[in-house]
């Protein structure tokens, strides 16, 4: 990165060039429940980085085969102080939650949930699918609106070709496509672009965005560094341009981008919140709610968080101990 200004966390470019002080972000695998657990790959949180913009989590998985992992199966579970964004590549699964919200989520198709102050779900692989791949993220509530109703949203975008490139924007404004999608968070984009064999892109990105390219189905070049199959490139603020080389076989990736998140957040399970008491409370609130501990006398006459709940389904997961130690807080790292 060149001619920096006194901002150490903006580098000022001259137009149209991209920057290069891209830093690598490797997955770890992560098995998602059951004694058949699906592997998931999860590149945010880490030390190195928790936030991209507002997003704080992405879990990549698949192509898994389901007859032999059982697919996804993820009872209803808590979350607080987020959203999640459901996007698939192959393969179906069906979501419901309990703002009264069932939807089948399909490729290509924004499946959107804002917890606000609490919201219970659960996803589960359609028994239908042979194969399934895709990528879960959140990204954090600021303040003003992590104690807002629970809301879902479905959206399918439309495709935008721009020479050798395929997009389907599912958040924000890129190549001309913009969603509608309102996410109660600063500006945020989410997109996926397929590129032809060799293909290259040069994109024309907001300079007080800091920017994610996860190498979906291999190996891709964002501005001049390398990310291999699952691994994200993290672009920080300050360039205008963000440029995506792929190889003999094409890509497939995520790209993502947002303003840096400005707040401190505790993130634990999948809770996001502020302090450490602040999930403790959620954690105890989630667990008399739904009979894993006794309740509280005290909780008597304020509104469930975390209900109610169509009926017949899988036993929901408790939440895990807390850790002996206080929760630190995560923040934005320059």
């Amino acid at each position: 990165m060149s001619n920096l200004d006194e901002n150490p966390t903006i580098a000022v470019l001259s137009p149209g060039q991209p920057c290069t002080a891209v830093e690598i972000l490797e997955p770890r695998a992560v098995p998602l429940g059951g004694p058949r657990a699906m592997t998931v790959y999860r590149t945010i949180p880490q030390l190195r980085r928790s936030l991209v913009g507002a997003w704080c989590f992405l879990d990549h998985y698949g192509p898994d085969d389901v007859s032999a992992t059982g697919g996804m199966v993820v009872p209803r579970h808590p979350h607080t102080g987020l959203a999640t964004v459901s996007w698939l590549f192959d393969g179906q699964i069906d979501h419901l939650d309990s703002g009264g919200n069932a939807a089948r989520v399909r490729p290509g198709e924004l499946n959107l949930m804002i917890a606000g102050r609490g919201i219970t779900h659960q996803e589960i692989s359609v028994r239908e699918t042979r194969a399934l791949r895709g990528v879960q993220l959140w990204y954090a509530l600021p303040e003003q609106t992590r104690f807002t109703d629970n809301h879902f949203e479905y959206f399918a975008p439309d495709p935008v070709q721009v020479g050798g490139v395929r997009a389907l924007v599912f958040l924000g404004e890129l190549l001309g496509s913009v969603s509608p999608v309102r996410t109660r968070t600063p500006d945020l984009l989410g997109a996926e672009l397929t590129l032809e064999p060799a293909g290259s892109v040069t994109l024309a990105v907001r300079t007080d965005f800091e920017h994610a390219v996860l190498a979906e189905s291999g190996r891709v070049v964002v501005n001049g560094t390398t990310a291999q199959h699952r691994e994200l490139a993290y672009v920080p603020p300050g360039s205008d341009t963000l440029r995506i080389d792929a190889g003999a076989d094409g890509a497939r990736i995520i790209l993502l981008g947002g303003i840096p998140f400005d707040e401190e957040i505790v993130m634990w399970w999948n809770f996001v919140g502020r302090t450490h008491d602040e999930i403790a409370e959620f954690r105890r609130r989630y667990q008399a709610e739904l009979g894993f501990d006794p309740a509280d006398p005290l909780d008597d006459g304020k509104p469930p968080l975390f209900g109610p709940y169509r009926s017949g389904q899988l036993p929901p997961w408790p939440a895990p101990t807390l850790p002996a130690t206080r929760l630190r807080p995560r923040r934005h790292r320059a």
